[in-house]
């Protein structure tokens, strides 16, 4: 079995819970989820998060809208939902409970 794969996959499934949480804190542009999520060690390429960010949209759980830059052309910023936030409450829910349930596991 291939450790790197695991470590990859266990991080695949938490993206779509880290990236509506990154936006559940306000108004952003992608460049700065990648930045947060990088600087919380979940290295993420852009070609990883636009599909994300897309499937998200799609399913209705964030919005975006185009804002003036002061350099170059506008920027899309995200935004969640009211959908969006029910939502990520339910994962936050379900990693609470999985990260007791693991924890619990490890103690035994």
């Amino acid at each position: 079995m291939n450790l790197e794969n695991t470590i990859s996959q266990m991080r695949k499934g938490i993206l779509e819970y880290c990236i509506l949480a990154v936006i559940n804190k306000g108004e952003i542009y992608a460049s700065d989820i990648l930045s947060e999520l990088k600087a919380a060690n979940l290295i993420v390429v852009e070609g990883t998060l636009y599909p994300l960010l897309t499937r998200l949209k799609n399913a209705e759980l964030l919005t975006y809208f185009w804002k003036e830059s002061v350099q170059g052309p506008p920027r899309k910023y995200f935004v969640i939902t009211e959908k969006g936030k029910a939502f990520l409450g339910e994962l936050h829910k379900t990693w609470n409970e999985l990260n007791e349930s693991i924890n619990k596991t490890l103690k035994k």
